[in-house]
């Protein structure tokens, strides 16, 4: 931190929270929420066996609210600012819109034994999308929820922009075309009903699967499905049902495949069974991306018990076996002579150095003496985006054709470009989506498959590649080390402007917006920096209104393999604003909470931020060592805040665990969190859930230690995320009140929230704002950091030892 006012004194103890009864009034005009409204739509019955049905959804049926709604007019006083981009229109809207056009292309069909079938073209990767989906569709169908059958569906070039999952963006972009083809579904099952019966249509109800007439006659979906189906496409106007109706929406329901994930029945793409596909892996080089020269002893090591083939491939050598131990230990014996990678000789300190060089400059010129500045720069190193299920896919090269399966959150990309690196047209590349184990971003590249397809091809066999755990940590995806400066000027109690410098490892947007044209486009030596420039105005909004405020991107140096870890910039640029929101409040002489409240643009932020500081008592008075934090995120027409309390005593900080780093202990977490519509408010509870502990984790624990191109970190037990002993014993999260009948995003929406309040707690628990991120980062490791050769650990043969 470079700070103006270097004699400042500690933190004081924050006075106690402002009773309800002391907080300003509601405006008269509250921001109209986002909705639908009775608007009717137009849907299409298709020619089809049984009934199947689409939705055709306008232009404007998604359109986002108009600026002057989603920006009230700043409080008396206060200095306001201009609504940023992505609060006029952002990246959540820009999906939302591109899916529009082939919504027409996404069907439902009711099957002759009652239940309805929808293959979601997104991926399921543990969000629990499958879930609110199968509510959706029961809700507007009348139709038990578990009679709905939603599977992933396979890649499908057609849809466009409309097979990508990311951006929180789901369930907003699926919602209304879910409805409008459930409505449609329905009406097309009562009419059938009404012709079998002799009654009126409006005579007749629907519930739970049954037709029922007004004397009692009683059809069931079932009996109905193949009588309402059509011969011809036909275009069908349908009203959505009231949300004032829901019995279904809005209330908690235990995942669908909840059963499955606990007896292990669910199956991910090693669950496959492809015949004759064999365990595979590859023996990767010891720096990042680094290249094969030459192998010594191939024909031995493909002499080895149970291995079938060894072949050099573009990103290292490839052993296939009968067993994935069979492949350790062929990976273990190759002996490769590499060429160097792409990011050579680097290290934490050569990174930042570019960083540094690389920042744009805060243009507020100097200050006179009535007007003072909070001036300081924030530094985030690189986290891994390893997921709990490593890389992996399944893949069958023959020729002229090409069999794929994978958990894929952008399969179109991933079909597309297989096609070219094989020579093959795309109708002859299969791509399935199976269920991912986590992903935070990281499935969004097809680097598994892609890598399995080009194995298949050089060994003319079907392979089951899996990527070792160290393998994803040192050769895998990463969050980008980052620096981010801001500087705030303030007088007379008033914030005047707000200037935030971020700047960043190049992000990889190859994955474009979902298909190739965009993913190609978005790696051009010109488009890189305006497409990650672009995401970062459509996802980053300050909501303060502290004046004029600027933030800016720019990025610096490719060589790193990166991606959208959960947020994509948020949880830096958050947790760099709200650290000088503290800063700016303690010099101001104010509370940090009542100062939050005086310049927050939004009534659903104050809400959120008034539920967490009521619940977690804002201001109690706290042991020396300890303290509160608080911070508030608005993102994708939802908002979130977290208060979290920190133990940062020597008792806490010098436990001792083996080969572990234990540090602080976030003892409580508060949240609260509006997405206007909560579809499922169980799954979105688990969803703030994982977010609160990847925030703890990105603010105390986990990152990756760059030397000599090489990341030192090799697997989970010495990256450190969220420990059980450092997860909050109390964790209360409460999800607001609907504001609206339409949802808000909430996968990645309580990260940057989380971690932004875990840092303000840690700021004034030990007197000094954190300014390095993880804190923990230039401690003396607590891990003997593995060899490069051979680049995976050998098998364990007993585990005991580390139950002890």
């Amino acid at each position: 931190m470079e700070a103006q006012d270097p004699a400042a004194p500690a933190a004081p103890a924050a006075p106690p929270a402002p009773t309800p009864s002391a907080a300003p009034p509601a405006p008269e005009a509250p921001t109209p929420p986002r909705g639908i409204g009775r608007r009717r739509f137009l849907g299409y019955v298709l020619a089809a066996p049984t009934l199947t049905v689409a939705a055709r959804i306008g232009e404007d049926a998604l359109a986002p609210a108009p600026a002057a709604a989603a920006v009230p007019a700043a409080a008396p006083g206060v200095v306001p600012s201009l609504p940023g981009p992505a609060e006029i229109l952002d990246l959540n809207d820009l999906l939302t819109v591109a899916a529009l056009p082939t919504a027409n292309l996404i069907t439902i069909r009711l099957d002759p034994d009652g239940t309805a079938h929808f293959a979601l073209p997104r991926a399921e990767v543990g969000q629990g999308i499958t879930t609110s989906t199968a509510m959706i569709i029961a809700e507007e169908l009348d139709l038990p929820l578990d009679r709905v059958r939603v599977t992933l569906a396979d890649a499908r070039p057609e849809l466009l922009f409309n097979q990508l999952t990311g951006g929180s963006n789901t369930t907003i972009s699926t919602f209304t075309p879910v409805r409008v083809a459930a409505a449609v579904a329905r009406g097309r099952l009562l009419r059938a009903a009404a012709l079998q019966l002799g009654a009126a249509v409006d005579t007749l109800s629907t519930e739970a699967g049954v037709v029922t007439s007004a004397t009692g006659a009683r059809l069931t979906y079932g009996e109905l499905a193949v009588k309402a189906a059509a011969v011809t496409d036909t275009q069908v106007s349908v009203t959505l049902k009231d949300p004032g109706r829901f019995r279904l929406i809005g209330t908690a329901q235990r995942r669908i495949d909840a059963l499955d994930a606990v007896t292990g029945r669910k199956r991910f793409a090693l669950d496959v069974q492809v015949p004759g596909a064999l365990p595979t892996m590859v023996c990767r080089p010891p720096t990042i991306n680094g290249t094969v020269r030459s192998v010594e002893n191939l024909s031995e090591v493909a002499a080895m018990p149970g291995i079938t083939d060894v072949v050099t491939v573009s990103t290292g050598v490839a052993v296939r076996g009968r067993t994935f131990g069979q492949c350790v230990d062929a990976v273990r014996a190759l002996k490769v002579t590499w060429g160097p990678g792409t990011a050579e000789g680097a290290s934490d300190a050569t990174v930042l150095q570019k960083l540094r060089r690389a920042e744009l400059p805060l243009v507020v010129p100097p200050l006179d003496l009535l007007t003072k500045a909070v001036d300081a720069r924030f530094t985030f190193h690189f986290a891994s985006n390893s997921a709990l299920e490593t890389n992996c896919a399944v893949a069958d090269v023959r020729p002229g054709s090409a069999e794929i399966w994978a958990s894929l959150k952008s399969p179109i990309v991933a079909q597309e470009k297989i096609a070219l690196q094989l020579g093959l047209p795309v109708s002859a590349v299969k791509v399935h989506v199976t269920e991912g184990g986590g992903s935070f971003g990281r499935k969004l590249f097809h680097d598994a498959a892609g890598e399995a397809a080009e194995i298949s091809r050089a060994m003319g066999k079907p392979v089951r590649l899996m990527w070792h755990r160290t393998d994803d940590f040192r050769q895998g995806r990463t969050h980008p080390m980052a620096t981010s400066r801001v500087r705030a000027t303030y007088a007379l109690g008033e914030v005047l402007t707000y200037e935030q410098r971020h700047t960043s490892v190049a992000t990889d947007f190859g994955h474009g917006v979902g298909e190739i044209i965009t993913s190609e486009a978005a790696k051009l030596p010109v488009a890189d920096l305006t497409f990650s420039e672009t995401m970062f105005q459509l996802t980053q909004s300050s909501p303060y209104h502290f004046g004029v405020t600027t933030q800016l991107l720019n990025e610096v140096d490719h060589g790193f393999n990166t991606g959208s870890m959960r947020n994509i910039y948020s949880p830096n640029v958050r947790c760099a604003q709200e650290l000088v929101v503290d800063e700016l409040a303690r010099r101001m002489g104010q509370d940090a909470l009542a100062f939050r409240r005086r310049f927050l643009k939004d009534d659903r932020a104050r809400a959120v931020l008034d539920k967490v500081a009521e619940i977690g008592r804002w201001g109690r008075p706290m042991a020396a060592g300890t303290a509160q934090g608080i911070a508030v995120h608005p993102e994708y027409h939802s908002v979130v805040a977290v208060l979290a309390e920190i133990d940062c005593r020597p008792e806490t900080t010098g436990r001792k665990i083996r080969d572990a780093y234990t540090g602080p202990r976030v003892t409580k977490v508060v949240c609260a969190v509006d997405v206007g519509l909560a579809v499922n408010p169980r799954g979105l509870e688990a969803q703030m859930m994982g977010g609160i502990i990847d925030g703890i984790a990105l603010t105390l624990t986990s990152s990756l230690h760059l030397q000599d191109g090489r990341f030192l970190e090799s697997s989970w037990d010495n990256y450190f995320y969220t420990r059980q002993w450092n997860t909050p014993p109390e964790l209360e999260i409460v999800v607001m009140p609907s504001t609206g009948d339409e949802p808000g995003g909430a996968g990645e929406l309580a990260v940057a929230a989380a971690s932004a309040a875990v840092a303000c707690a840690y700021g004034r628990a030990t007197g000094a704002m954190p300014t390095v991120f993880p804190v923990n980062h230039g401690a003396p490791l607590s891990f003997t950091p593995a060899p490069t050769v051979p680049p995976i650990p050998a098998s364990p043969t007993d585990g005991r030892d580390r139950a002890l």
